[in-house]
């Protein structure tokens, strides 16, 4: 086969890089896929290979996941609800019905701001710490030795990740819910001048089983992107520490990424 020594017009290299990255994404999509299938595979059949997923490891990782996180949870959802409750006030008034702003918070909370905020959260908290303690084993030759003994590092290492995301995600996600609208009922009882059993019973009126759900099923899915994604990054490292840092960067940026799409899609869906 004849090459030519000629450099690439400037259209065509733009056209041969979108090429890579497409590869680059569907090559991502179906490792992720295969991530995803030989972790449920290891943690329903696992004992019948004599390697069934261990409680300690699970349990580890839950309190790094989720108890260490319950402070910035906690502060960042307050602070959202604040925020809604005074940005809600203030634009009813110009219609008279700032005492209806308990329903735009209530929705707004539990159905979008609550799994989104813990989600980008636990990208940056966890998702990260996931692609650099890969990364990190990777280099070192870590990975290659666990095969050497006979361990799967999917059922090893990935396993526990993933279910202390999918458990702890939506776990914190129901307590931002409950944090936000308490600083939200806050602001809006001292503002409007109701009781906060008024807020509490209108909070309960509004909002329904399949709002809750809805919320918790999105982080649901969140759990298991920040997983993955931290997983496919941390695996792909090269170079020294530089590397580290680079797919730590990288895992955090395409968290976030698939946290919204999968946030735009999953909306979309639900409200046709």
């Amino acid at each position: 086969m004849l090459t030519s020594d000629r450099p690439l017009s400037p259209l065509l290299q733009k056209v041969e890089a979108v090429g890579r990255m497409t590869t680059k994404w569907v090559d991502s999509l179906g490792f992720g896929t295969a991530l995803l299938y030989q972790s449920a595979f290891w943690l329903c059949l696992g004992g019948h290979r004599k390697q069934q997923v261990r409680l300690a490891p699970i349990v580890s990782q839950m309190m790094e996941v989720g108890i260490r996180a319950l402070p910035i949870i906690t502060l960042v959802s307050t602070t959202i609800g604040l925020m809604l409750a005074i940005q809600g006030i203030d634009a009813l008034k110009d219609f008279g019905a700032e005492h209806q702003v308990t329903f735009g918070v209530a929705l707004s909370v539990v159905r979008e701001f609550a799994p989104l905020i813990t989600g980008i959260l636990i990208a940056g908290r966890s998702g990260s710490s996931f692609a650099a303690r890969l990364s990190t084993m990777m280099i070192n030759n870590e990975v290659d030795a666990l095969r050497v003994m006979g361990i799967n590092p999917v059922r090893f290492l990935v396993v526990p990740s993933l279910v202390s995301m999918m458990i702890m995600v939506p776990s914190l996600t129901l307590w931002a819910d409950m944090v936000a609208l308490l600083g939200a009922g806050i602001y809006i009882t001292t503002d409007l001048g109701i009781s906060m059993g008024t807020y509490i019973g209108q909070t309960i009126a509004y909002l329904g089983t399949e709002d809750v759900l809805h919320g918790l099923g999105k982080s649901f899915v969140f759990g298991i992107l920040i997983t993955l994604v931290g997983v496919i990054n941390g695996s792909s490292v090269t170079g020294g520490a530089e590397g580290v840092g680079r797919v730590t960067t990288r895992a955090v940026v395409h968290s976030i990424l698939a946290i919204i799409l999968a946030d735009l899609l999953i909306v979309f869906l639900l409200t046709r």
